[in-house]
């Protein structure tokens, strides 16, 4: 299962619709955004919600087909849909590779949770036990690996009370939205984790592709980080250094090397990170504030609302708001000022109302509205993704908007497609072809510094993952089977407004296939729109 994806074996199609984009491009002026710089695309506003823990077959195993029971909100496919490479025939009614699963009730076959099942366990979802999970890439260890039981353990099918629980997937009639999104924009059903491993790992390489490079480490043993390679890569869920809302207890890094942010403040093109609870002034209606500010989910029960350990730049000490300062004035944001383009969820709302959209914006949602198993779940999750990119088209500036859907990492929750293994690894912390390995690691991406050519720690791709791209100029009905990861993002960023700069520094953006191809530029944009009712994912007709 070991190889090295190289840009010429690239799907045929990827290539003509490169081509065909090319000669549009040739014939067309570059495209200028609000912020003064000019776009390769149409695209002059990239709105990434990065969501939590979903494999591909957990959301999408069974799309297009849901089972419709009555009392549920019922999915109905176009008859053109494509299909995906999800659960079939035997993968969903005779697995054969969970016969050796080791759950503790023999072999088992994946599983329908219902929308009453929404709320979950969180599953296992570390570096080393993903891999042990993929086994080889046989995918037929994950109840044994990575497997967490119930909740709910009273409900049909029993399954769910034992570490089986991570076989179970949803279909359109819990996550009604994105099986509609998907009807009507693009999907891909062949898009990865950049490695294995929790959502820190995940978030550092959605923004600059590296993952090695930890220049501090506070308070913890070392074991959120790798350093069989020289440098010390990240395989955990540490906290960022200087983040007033790290916790003195738990492991703190902060990293070096660029991000895609120190890259576009260069280039003068306005971005920002909005997060759920980063204004610390706010005060919820439940009295909360400050670090501590939490919401209840009617499924979940109360979480805080800021997770450090999920904030994209602050593990950077060029990008850290470490006080979580303010911005002046509406107009800074997304622009240089004291809150150093990293904001609160709801500053992204009132930017883009005042006409101030920033060119590139990354959301988080608060916590109880992010999908990950344990304190959230689906329905609160469509609700954050519903109300985003409903407010979005009622923007003036929706003609020129993509608004990409992606996750930090799998959770564990199983999937039957492994990916290809673009970069080796050999560390104490490896375990997909055996005890610390991940092939033989002499081909693994350097870290940061030109002193170490072979940083380790890096195993992947990991698991698939759902991704999205919603606009009016993505490609409709259309399944994309382009190998891409959570990377691609930078690459589409890097191409669109960079000049196809890249971040360099071992960074996996050298690698990565970009999301172009789930983009069709060679007509108008549609002019339709597509409005979801936030509590059944169904569409709304006005």
């Amino acid at each position: 299962m070991l190889q090295r994806l190289r840009r010429s074996e690239a799907p045929r199609r990827f290539l003509a619709v490169v081509m065909a984009y090319l000669t549009v491009l040739g014939t067309m002026p570059a495209y200028a955004n609000s912020s003064l710089s000019r776009t390769a695309t149409p695209i002059k506003h990239l709105v990434v919600i990065f969501q939590e823990n979903v494999s591909f077959d957990h959301y999408f195993g069974t799309y297009p087909n849901a089972a419709n029971p009555q009392g549920e909100p019922a999915f109905y496919a176009r008859p053109d849909t494509p299909t995906v490479n999800g659960l079939a025939g035997a993968l969903l009614n005779n697995n054969p590779n969970l016969l050796n699963a080791g759950n503790g009730t023999g072999a088992t076959n994946p599983f329908r949770l219902d929308r009453s099942q929404a709320a979950t366990a969180d599953q296992g979802h570390n570096y080393g036990p993903e891999q042990a999970a993929a086994h080889f890439g046989l995918m037929d260890l994950f109840p044994l690996k990575v497997g967490t039981a119930g909740p709910p353990p009273n409900a049909p099918p029993q399954i769910v009370a034992t570490k089986g629980l991570n076989l179970g997937y949803y279909d359109g009639n819990t996550v009604t939205a994105l099986w509609n999104y998907a009807q009507h924009f693009a999907m891909s059903d062949n898009s990865y984790d950049t490695v294995f491993g929790p959502s820190t790992p995940g978030l550092m390489n959605l923004v600059s592709g590296q993952t090695n490079g930890v220049t501090t480490v506070l308070n913890g043993t070392g074991s959120e980080t790798d350093g069989g390679s020289g440098t010390l890569t990240v395989v955990g869920d540490p906290d960022p250094v200087g983040d007033v809302c790290s916790a003195p207890t738990r492991n703190q890094v902060q990293m070096g090397g660029r991000n895609i942010g120190d890259l576009l403040n260069d280039a003068g093109v306005s971005w920002g990170a909005f997060m759920g609870g980063f204004d610390l002034t706010v005060k919820n209606s439940n009295g909360t504030t400050g670090c501590l500010r939490s919401s209840t989910s009617a499924f979940t029960g109360t979480s805080t609302d800021y997770i450090p350990h999920h904030a994209f730049f602050q593990y950077y000490a060029s990008t850290i708001n470490p006080t979580h300062t303010r911005p002046s004035s509406v107009s800074e944001i997304g622009h240089d000022g004291a809150a150093n383009h990293q904001y609160d969820i709801n500053d992204f709302f009132t930017a883009v109302k005042h006409g101030n959209f920033p060119a590139v914006s990354f959301l988080k949602a608060s916590a109880y509205q992010d999908g990950h198993a344990g304190y959230s779940d689906p329905l609160d999750e469509q609700a954050f993704i519903v109300n985003v990119i409903n407010f979005l088209q009622k923007s003036s500036e929706w003609d020129d908007t993509a608004v990409v859907i992606l996750y930090d990492d799998s959770d564990g929750w199983y999937d039957h497609q492994m990916g290809p293994i673009v970069n080796q690894s050999t560390s104490p912390a490896d375990a997909l072809t055996g005890p610390g390995a991940c092939g033989d690691g002499s081909t693994a991406l350097p870290g940061i510094d030109s002193g170490n050519p072979h940083a380790q720690g890096r195993c992947g791709y990991g698991p698939r993952q759902p991704l999205l791209v919603i606009s009016p100029w993505s490609r409709e009905n259309f399944v994309d089977n382009t190998v891409t990861d959570q990377t691609s993002i930078l690459r589409f960023i890097e191409d669109n407004w960079l000049g196809g700069q890249r971040i360099g520094g071992g960074s996996f953006d050298s690698y990565a296939n970009s999301i172009i191809q789930m983009f069709d530029f060679r007509h108008h944009g549609r002019t339709d729109r597509l409005f979801l009712d936030p509590v059944s994912g169904q569409p709304l007709f006005r």
